[in-house]
């Protein structure tokens, strides 16, 4: 998972419903004000290369998650990640993202109160993020394209038993996508100001050299009651599941899961066990 240290990357925060209110976050964001309520709320940085400090540190995995040392609850964040090219104006200023693969993607969050930026919550270090070795062309990133037939499925193994952790849901399901996401995303990233839990973005990457590519999550879906009441602990299995659903129906990915046999076409599987430092 070295292929990507050169790419900047960046998450989409309350692009689907319920999320950060499951997630206990929705009061993070009461200074955010947005021109439309049920739209996400900001971007926020999980990695800039080049950059001091903890944003700094390459956190992406693909086949493990290392626990923080210090004591608190980490959760999964069952998501779809975009690799994208960027470009920009004489001035530094993003005039165009466009998708080109897409796969499944865990934005494993500390939850701790008090904590005044989202990335403070998103790197705590190496292998504290999920991306899968396994990623999926997009043909045109617009309605009819080949992420209309895709869904997002998450699964915690415990003990022998697997549990969904999310909801199955389709990608379609996210509050904006397609033309709308890039859209906002080109906006918001060259807007978007130090203000509550978001940071300026837009300064971020003009520090970095302008990156040419990023990996950008587009938000995590709604948990099932068992993932917003349960936490990773050490020996745990994520299994994070984008899938074609034209090729395979809820039950057969779920028996998939058990089976440990996701390496198969039209599946982006990121499968990580939890360790400790």
């Amino acid at each position: 998972m070295e292929a990507y240290k050169n790419f900047v990357g960046f998450g989409v925060a309350g692009n689907f419903a319920l999320h950060l209110e499951q997630a206990g976050e929705s009061e993070d964001f009461k200074e955010v004000v947005t021109d439309d309520p049920n739209g996400p709320k900001g971007v926020f940085p999980f990695y800039i290369p080049g950059r001091e400090g903890y944003l700094g540190v390459y956190p992406l995995s693909s086949t493990q998650l290392i626990l923080p040392e210090e004591k608190c609850n980490v959760q999964i964040e069952p998501e779809v990640a975009l690799i994208c090219d960027l470009s920009y104006d004489p001035l530094g200023n993003v005039t165009h993202i466009i998708p080109r693969f897409f796969g499944a993607y865990n934005d494993c969050s500390l939850r701790k109160e008090g904590v005044p930026k989202i990335s403070l919550k998103k790197n705590w270090g190496p292998s504290s993020k999920g991306l899968s070795s396994t990623l999926l062309p997009i043909d045109r990133f617009e309605s009819g394209g080949v992420m209309d037939g895709y869904r997002i499925a998450s699964f915690l193994k415990r003990d022998g038993m697997t549990m969904r952790y999310g909801e199955d849901v389709e990608l379609t399901g996210y509050s904006y996508f397609y033309e709308k996401l890039t859209n906002w995303m080109v906006h918001q990233i060259n807007a978007q100001s130090d203000v509550g839990p978001l940071e300026p973005i837009c300064s971020y990457l003009k520090n970095a050299g302008l990156p040419s590519q990023a990996i950008i999550s587009i938000g995590a879906t709604r948990y099932t009651h068992f993932g917003e009441t349960t936490f990773l602990q050490e020996g745990d299995e994520i299994v994070v599941v984008v899938y074609d659903n034209t090729l395979y129906c809820r039950n057969p990915i779920l028996m998939m899961v058990n089976r440990g046999e996701l390496d198969v076409p039209g599946v982006s599987a990121l499968i990580q066990k939890v360790v400790r430092a």
